[in-house]
C-alpha cells in the first residue's frame, strides 16, 4: 500500500479502458477516492461502477472544475492519461495534428493550469502524465503521435523542474506497446516495432506505483527503454540509422 495516495482525490482522464482504467482500478485499490473521465460516458461509468468511483464523462479539458466538486472540493492527483494515436506523416493533414497537438499536449497544459494555484497555494498536488516511449525516442510511421508525445514528456518535465521544491510531484509514464484499442490502432507498424513486447495496462498501474513509492519522475514499465534513450542521446547518427533501418523493413513488408 502507497500511503501516499490514501484517500486521495484523484481523476484519471481516458480511463474508460485500456492504461487509464487500470489506473483508476489500482489507485482504488491503494484507498484514493477516484473520478473516472472519458468521452464515452458509458465506459467511464462501467468502470467507475467497478470501482466504487465517480463517473465525470466529458472532455478531459473541461472537466476538473466538476471533477473537483465530485471530490470534495480537492484534487490531490491528476492523471493526465486520454491521448490520440495519430498516424501519418508531414502530409497527415492540419485536421490530424491539431487533434493530436490539442489531446496529447494542450490538454496537460490546460489541466495544470486549472489545477496548480490550488496546488501551488497548499504546497501539494501530484500530476501524472501518460507519454509514450515515443516521447523519449519516436515512433516510426507515426509523425504527430511522435511529435506531440515529445510535447507532452517536455511539457511534464518542465512542471517537475518548476515546482518541485514547492511541493509539487509530477510522474512521466513512458511505456512502449501496452495492450489496448490504442496498440490495435497502430497497424502494422505496432505490430513490427511494439506488439512483441507489449505488456498489460495492469503493469504500467504497477511501475507507476513504484515510482510513487520511489519518487521517480520518469517511469519506464518498459525497462529497456532507458538503454534505448541513452544511445539516442549518446551517439545520435547511429541511433537515427537503426532507426531508419526498421523503417525500412516495414516499408518492405507494407
Amino acid at each position: 500500500m502507497v500511503e501516499a495516495v490514501r484517500g486521495a482525490g484523484v481523476v484519471v482522464t481516458g480511463a474508460g479502458g485500456g492504461i487509464g482504467a487500470a489506473l483508476a482500478r489500482r489507485f482504488a485499490a491503494e484507498g484514493a477516492r477516484v473520478v473516472v473521465n472519458d468521452l464515452d460516458a458509458d465506459r467511464a461509468k462501467a468502470v467507475a461502477e467497478e470501482i466504487g468511483g465517480i463517473a465525470v464523462p466529458g472532455d478531459a479539458s473541461a472537466i476538473i472544475g466538476e471533477a473537483r466538486e465530485a471530490l470534495g472540493g480537492t484534487v490531490d492527483v491528476y492523471c493526465a492519461n486520454a491521448g490520440v494515436a495519430s498516424g501519418g506523416s508531414e502530409a497527415a493533414g492540419e485536421p490530424v495534428w491539431a487533434l493530436a497537438w490539442d489531446v496529447n499536449v494542450m490538454a496537460h497544459v490546460r489541466a495544470a493550469d486549472a489545477l496548480l494555484p490550488d496546488w501551488l497555494e497548499r504546497g501539494s498536488g501530484r500530476f501524472v502524465s501518460t507519454v509514450s516511449a515515443a516521447g523519449l525516442l519516436t515512433m516510426i510511421g507515426a509523425a504527430p503521435y511522435s511529435v506531440t508525445k515529445h510535447g507532452a514528456y517536455a511539457f511534464a518535465e518542465w512542471l517537475s523542474l518548476t515546482y518541485r521544491h514547492r511541493g509539487i510531484k509530477v510522474h512521466a509514464i513512458c511505456p512502449q506497446g501496452v495492450r489496448t484499442d490504442m496498440l490495435d490502432a497502430a497497424g502494422t507498424a505496432g505490430d513490427l516495432v511494439l506488439k512483441p513486447t507489449a505488456i498489460e495496462p495492469a503493469d504500467v498501474a504497477d511501475a507507476l506505483f513504484e515510482g510513487i513509492a520511489q519518487d521517480r519522475f520518469l517511469i519506464l514499465p518498459h525497462p529497456e527503454v532507458a538503454g534505448y534513450y541513452q544511445a539516442r542521446a549518446g551517439d545520435p547518427e547511429r541511433w537515427l540509422s537503426t532507426m531508419n533501418h526498421i523503417q525500412q523493413k516495414w516499408e518492405a513488408a507494407e
